[in-house]
């Protein structure tokens, strides 16, 4: 059983909305993020999502028991930087994810794929949305397999999901995972506004997609749809993926990845 005066005690978060279902928990954030008199930062979570949504037109898959989240908030809680700015706030939550997770995965070790992707080896554990809005409001939306079941992914997901239930053997209590995981979120988010190079040092620390050969495919602007291909370097400081190509060392904010 979730529980919300738990996390309202233990946590910086005004107030909780809990579903057994529902479509998106983005979405709902968004809804409340007009409310002139909203109590901020509002987490809404659900044990199950019908309309997850990813980065651009990809859909997140939220099975059964699984945990999906939304925090939305003022865009000062980061101070006066530009946290906004992609990647940052998204690495910024990968961080926080991962050092929550680690101590739960003793015998695995979960790590970054640039920007938004929590994997462990091939599989993917975790999937990061960060949505800005017109009034400068932050919609940060978290998708964790916990306690579903790969078996119950869609066909073309079944090779490529992990779960934590399936990775140690036992169910996890959401509520405990969601105190952890807001009281790491509370520490990069301070970072962001005091020192975002720290950040990227640690994002960098744990990329898994190091010496990979990658294609970065803009999505927007006078380059639309132009791929770079290039051996993977690392994290940049400011959060920049960066490809070593025939033409030298690219920085990369934003664009579609494939291998």
């Amino acid at each position: 059983m979730f529980d919300v005066d738990c996390v309202l005690q233990q946590t910086f978060v005004a107030r909780v909305e809990h579903y057994p279902s529902i479509g998106s928990t983005n979405d709902r954030a968004i809804e409340c993020a007009d409310g002139p008199g909203e109590e901020l930062p509002l987490l809404v979570v659900a044990d199950c999502q019908t309309a997850g949504r990813g980065r651009g037109s990809h859909r997140w898959w939220t099975g059964r028991g699984s945990l999906a989240m939304s925090l939305l908030f003022e865009a000062e809680v980061f101070g006066p930087t530009r946290p906004s700015a992609p990647p940052m706030a998204a690495l910024a939550v990968a961080v926080a994810l991962v050092e929550t997770l680690t101590g739960r995965l003793p015998c695995h070790k979960p790590g970054i794929h640039w920007p938004n992707d929590i994997m462990v080896g091939d599989r993917k554990l975790a999937g990061i949305l960060v949505e800005v809005l017109p009034n400068r409001r932050h919609v940060v939306g978290v998708g964790l397999n916990t306690n579903n079941s790969s078996a119950d992914a869609p066909a073309e997901l079944k090779q490529t999901v992990a779960t934590l239930k399936e990775l140690t053997g036992k169910e996890h209590d959401h509520t405990e995972l969601l105190v952890e995981l807001l009281g790491h979120m509370d520490r990069v988010f301070s970072q962001l506004a005091s020192a975002p190079h720290r950040i990227g040092a640690r994002a960098d620390a744990l990329c898994l997609q190091r010496g990979q050969t990658l294609s970065v495919t803009l999505g927007s602007g006078s380059t639309q749809g132009r791929s770079t291909r290039g051996r993977c370097a690392g994290i940049a400081p400011d959060g920049a993926l960066l490809l070593d190509t025939p033409d030298g060392r690219k920085s990369f904010y934003t664009g579609e990845l494939r291998p």
